[in-house]
């Protein structure tokens, strides 16, 4: 071999060890996208359905994203109790797809909805929730990512099926995966450190999304201001909401940025609790492999900032 020739099978034997991506992956949700963009890294991007501050309940397919669906070769979503937009393209537009539902992955924890709109502590008593162990129940609580023990779960489910259905990167896949179960044991550490000081602080949420964060990290909501997120609080349940802030020493109401903050102003006005914002979706955040732990950090962050504040005043 001449030197040029070497010179030149030095440089590409660095790309030979894996092939670019024989599959075409789709995701619901930014953190379904971005658990499959850390574990396709090096081999592909999976495409993305709902992208920006758009919600998945209530969402409407566009005519793009349709035709992503019917050339998908796989779709991850979390499911129907989520995505009830993608129930009906999933069986016809897109049923030549693999379909994974990932509330369905082993070991993920599910929690059922709590009711009323107000919690009681008792509804906290149970910190192992539900081990449906991936089976599908129904009427569970479907936030399930906010839990990183969950989103470990759903990584390796994912790793699962890309490597079955594109076995020339199934090592690719499950060295990604290594890293990225990693990444997330220290995510899960430092999150709890951080927000273990805070654990006997109470708060108010837009609508019943943060149960899986709250028990994995030790923080609990005392209700939410909407029981459905599609429907408008009336007069009633913004009573109950006011009288719940009463109840409290000192409380946070936190706004999302999906929906229009109108309520949090009227649940709030002439009272001096502090009103801030979740995002359980990332949607102020770039998609991506690092989306992911960006979005844990930031409930964290918001979270002990605002109960942090709240209890100074005290």
């Amino acid at each position: 071999m001449n030197r040029v020739a070497f010179f030149l099978a030095w440089i590409f034997s660095g790309f030979a060890c894996h092939a670019y991506a024989d599959v075409s992956v789709v995701a619901s949700i930014k953190p379904v996208q971005s658990l499959a963009a850390a574990l396709m890294e090096g081999a592909g991007t999976p495409a993305l359905l709902v992208d920006g501050a758009s919600s998945p309940h209530g969402y409407s397919l566009k005519p793009s994203q349709a035709h992503l669906l019917e050339h998908a070769d796989i779709v991850f979503w979390i499911g129907p109790d989520l995505e009830q937009f993608l129930v009906k393209p999933l069986t016809s537009i897109g049923r030549q797809a693999d379909t994974v539902a990932l509330e369905e992955a082993p070991g993920v924890v599910l929690y059922d909805p709590r009711e009323g709109g107000t919690f009681e502590p008792d509804d906290h008593d149970n910190a192992d929730g539900d081990h449906h162990d991936g089976e599908h129940h129904g009427g569970h609580d479907p936030h399930i990512w906010l839990d990183p023990f969950n989103a470990i779960a759903m990584a390796r489910q994912i790793a699962a099926t890309l490597s079955e259905d594109d076995p020339a990167n199934a090592d690719l896949y499950q060295a990604n995966l290594a890293r990225l179960e990693k990444q997330l044991n220290t995510l899960i550490a430092s999150v709890q450190k951080q927000l273990a000081p805070l654990s006997g602080r109470q708060f108010i949420v837009f609508h019943d999304a943060y149960r899986y964060f709250e028990e994995r990290f030790g923080v609990h909501a005392a209700g939410s201001i909407t029981i459905h997120p599609d429907v408008a609080p009336g007069a009633e349940r913004i009573r109950q909401i006011r009288k719940r802030i009463g109840e409290l020493d000192t409380v946070c109401v936190f706004a999302e940025p999906q929906f229009p903050p109108t309520m949090v102003r009227v649940v709030t006005e002439g009272t001096v609790v502090k009103a801030a914002v979740l995002d359980p979706l990332g949607s102020n955040i770039d998609s991506g492999p690092d989306l992911y732990a960006q979005l844990i950090e930031g409930l964290a962050n918001t979270v002990s900032e605002c109960l942090s504040s709240n209890a100074q005043q005290q």
